[in-house]
């Protein structure tokens, strides 16, 4: 055999064995942002009871904070007056210990997702206001009594204002005004004062919704009452918002006092109809295919962007890590996100840093590393 050749062939042996570094044997996002704050994403319930077994490995290695996505909201988990379904809240719990994971429990009190019986009497007829705020002081003690010292923080208070700051005109709001709020909070901390206590929302990167946010989360520590944060619901798109009124955002919400988590982060890369900015559920639309462009996979073009606005935008939190307690993603993988059927029913989405095969997307994950910053 020629020399030329063997020493090939013993080169070309090396480079096959040798493992190629991929993000898969990489370090995990938590360990990249362990000097920054938590990495947490959201619980679906076939993650919750183990039904889904692929998603174990990426949340061993990925994550140190879950939320539970839908299993704890009030219509999942007191569907009915007297009954509660606690397994898949359980099993949430659960999975967060084998984690050793910080546990959120969202959320006790939110305008969606509630059934109507909650603000009806028997005849049907609306409650008034003391038997309302008498029957959500009564779930709010039996869910957060039930996980007291496990849950370490709780979405008390979910989505109250509109984008212009103004109250929202949900049925708590028409029947207590601002009361529920201040006594949910209230309630939140009689029954489990050990754990954290925050308000979420979306578009808080619009100031005068952040205003509002902040103004109350000042008024609840007036009162004496304890709220730690406020959730920054990141419910971004390619182009929208800009990343410096995400940031002005992170530094009022800090300067104001308050810790700030970054909750439900994704990043929709489907045209979406016009009026269907933030997160709210009543904007749903049926299925139209020019919303749907990309059921094959996304164009490289649209990949390249979806990478770089991710990098941005982490960029934004790493560099104000000394201000963010949590950066939670909205979901594990593309195929578990709400994304898929809003704002419109039944698309293909991709907006999160999984596929919908669990496999990491490689470029993505590497652009948001701090080494990159």
């Amino acid at each position: 055999m020629k020399a030329s050749l063997k020493l090939f062939l013993i080169l070309a042996g090396i480079l096959i064995c040798q493992p190629v570094f991929s993000q898969e044997n990489g370090p995990g996002l938590k360990e990249m942002f362990n000097d920054a704050f938590y990495i947490g994403t959201a619980i679906s319930y076939r993650q919750a009871s183990g039904e889904e077994q692929a998603a174990w490995p990426l949340l061993e290695k990925h994550f140190n904070s879950i939320t539970s996505e839908n299993m704890m909201k009030w219509g999942p988990i007191h569907p009915e007056p007297g009954r509660y379904n606690f397994v898949s809240a359980d099993q949430f719990v659960e999975l967060g210990k084998k984690l050793n994971a910080f546990i959120i429990g969202h959320t006790l009190v939110w305008h969606q997702q509630t059934p109507k019986w909650v603000y009806q009497n028997e005849q049907g007829e609306l409650l008034g206001k003391e038997a309302l705020l008498e029957r959500m002081e009564k779930h709010i003690e039996t869910l957060a009594g039930r996980y007291k010292g496990q849950v370490h923080g709780w979405d008390v208070v979910n989505e109250v204002f509109e984008d212009d700051g103004s109250y929202r005109e949900s049925e708590w709001y028409q029947i207590t005004g601002r009361d529920y709020i201040i006594k949910a909070f209230q309630k939140a901390h009689e029954i489990d004062p050990g754990a954290e206590l925050y308000y979420n929302d979306y578009n808080l990167w619009k100031p005068e919704k952040r205003e509002a946010a902040i103004a109350l989360a000042h008024e609840l520590r007036e009162r004496g009452l304890r709220i730690d944060g406020i959730g920054m619901q990141g419910h971004y798109m390619l182009d929208s918002p800009p990343v410096e009124l995400i940031e002005a955002s992170i530094i009022a919400i800090s300067n104001a006092g308050f810790k700030v988590m970054v909750t439900e982060l994704d990043m929709d890369v489907l045209p979406r109809p016009r009026a269907s900015e933030g997160a709210d559920l009543n904007k749903n639309y049926a299925l139209d295919e020019k919303f749907n462009p990309y059921k094959d996979g996304l164009p490289k073009e649209i990949k390249d962007k979806f990478a770089k606005r991710y990098a941005e935008i982490f960029s934004v939190f790493y560099k104000h890590r000394d201000k963010i307690d949590r950066v939670t993603l909205w979901g594990l993988h593309d195929g578990a996100s709400w994304l898929n059927n809003w704002p419109v029913r039944g698309r293909t989405n991709y907006p999160l840093l999984f596929d919908r095969d669990f496999k990491v997307k490689e470029e993505l994950i590497q652009s948001i590393s701090p080494s990159k910053f």
